[in-house]
């Protein structure tokens, strides 16, 4: 029997639209969960106006709201295996900006 490889290929992968997918959603809202094994990425959209209120309502040293009411995009479900393979994908994407930021200011 043979071990596992661990072994990272890279291929093009080309992903056609469906009926759902063909706009972007906005989101600026983010957050993960991890049950049974899988990963729950959630994807929302709280209005800015409302945002730009709490930070103006905790600058002024008031009490924050205890919640926020915001709208679902889209939520996707994956293994931990995909969840770790998107952690390098979006590592290798900041940094890749980050040296583009530095380039750009040594000009």
């Amino acid at each position: 029997m043979s071990e596992p490889n661990d072994t990272t290929m890279a291929l093009n992968v080309r992903l056609k639209p469906s009926e759902s997918s063909a706009h972007p959603r906005a989101t600026n809202y983010t957050n993960v969960g991890v049950a049974q094994g899988m990963a729950y990425l959630d994807f929302g959209f709280i209005e800015p106006a409302l945002l730009a209120a709490v930070a103006k309502t905790a600058k002024d040293g008031q009490a924050a709201p205890k919640g926020l009411d915001g709208h679902l995009v889209t939520r996707v479900a994956m293994d931990l295996g995909s969840l770790a393979r998107l952690h390098q994908q979006i590592q290798q994407v900041l940094v890749g900006l980050r040296d583009a930021q530095k380039a750009k200011g040594a000009k």
